[in-house]
């Protein structure tokens, strides 16, 4: 298969995206129309400017200016413009679920409601379902470098949006911030009836992976590149199919690796783990989730039999019922 055919071969082929900040889906040109519309100033003169101030060294060189960008976001027409571009573009890229993350403490904090980020996302949420046939889930963060008890707030303030919600995760700067500070709020959230992810292991330790999985009883690793540091996780995680949402545009722009080619995704699929592939912040990164599958491919050159089981995986992996999924390994059995 050529490179191109390869490519055109990903692009269309039904996937599940589980690893998408959609406020890292800003894309500068709508960064700037929102600006305008909310009389928002941004720190650079225009959009290729901003564009360019994409170079990162590290994690929380990302953060920094991902956090800055949010200040635009301000109204449910807003949350929901923003949602709406990602779906369209995912569309494109042959996703047909996705469960989308949220920080909502980033824009409660600027005096955003939780009501306005919720209700702006779900309107979309709903709209994409119609227009372009994606299903999808919504997946509340909480910023781990905040405290736990400011967790605890949010998630009181989504007690009546719960509904919305199918599950709850933990994000932002990962070193220093061990995923056992958030124990109660875990467990409250279990209690309202949303199960955990947890960003563990990219810039964070194995450990972090370990306390994820046994104090927060996290259901999937988000990220989770650095498990290969320790030979007993890694048997753990393959015997227990324990889904890896690895992100490795983000990987590499973020110096996790210095090049695709150095990635462990091989080695982690080696090893027998229940790998998907997924787009984290795409505004910034450089490529959606398609984007992010060819880079992988050209890099080791997969054949279509590992194309289509990490496909098969983002479906194994998502918070469907037997039913839907059954209906959406189908398609990719169908597309194969």
């Amino acid at each position: 298969m050529t490179d191109t055919k390869r490519d055109a071969f990903i692009r269309h082929l039904p996937k599940a995206e589980l690893h998408v900040h959609i406020e890292g889906t800003l894309e500068p040109e709508l960064a700037f129309e929102l600006a305008d519309r909310n009389k928002v100033s941004l720190p650079y003169p225009d959009v290729d400017a901003l564009r360019r101030a994409y170079v990162f060294d590290d994690l929380q060189s990302f953060l920094d200016i991902y956090y800055a960008n949010c200040d635009v976001l301000r109204t449910e027409q807003d949350f929901s413009d923003l949602t709406l571009a990602y779906l369209t573009k995912a569309a494109s890229q042959g996703v047909r679920h996705a469960e989308i993350f949220f920080d909502p403490q980033t824009h409660t904090a600027r005096g955003v409601s939780f009501e306005t980020c919720c209700r702006g996302i779900c309107h979309a949420l709903d709209e994409g379902v119609a227009r372009l046939g994606i299903t999808s889930g919504l997946i509340l963060c909480f910023l781990r470098d905040q405290s736990e008890e400011a967790a605890l707030q949010i998630l009181e303030e989504a007690r009546p949006f719960v509904h919305h919600l199918t599950a709850v995760g933990l994000d932002s700067a990962e070193v220093g911030h061990p995923p056992s500070a958030f124990a109660r709020a875990f467990r409250q959230a279990r209690e309202m009836g949303l199960p955990g992810v947890a960003h563990a292991g990219e810039e964070g330790p194995a450990d972090y992976i370990w306390e994820a999985l046994d104090i927060l009883e996290a259901r999937r690793i988000d990220h989770g590149v650095r498990c290969l540091e320790d030979e007993r996780l890694v048997r753990r995680l393959a015997a227990e199919q324990v889904p890896l949402t690895v992100c490795p545009l983000s990987n590499v722009r973020l110096q996790v690796f210095p090049s695709m080619r150095q990635h462990d995704v091989q080695a982690l699929l080696q090893h027998g783990l229940l790998v998907t592939i997924n787009s984290d912040d795409p505004a910034y990164f450089g490529g959606y989730v398609a984007d992010n599958l060819s880079a992988v491919a050209d890099a080791f050159d997969f054949p279509p039999e590992t194309i289509l089981q990490l496909a098969r995986n983002s479906f194994q992996a998502a918070f469907l019922t037997e039913q839907v999924r059954t209906a959406y390994l189908a398609e990719v059995d169908a597309f194969a």
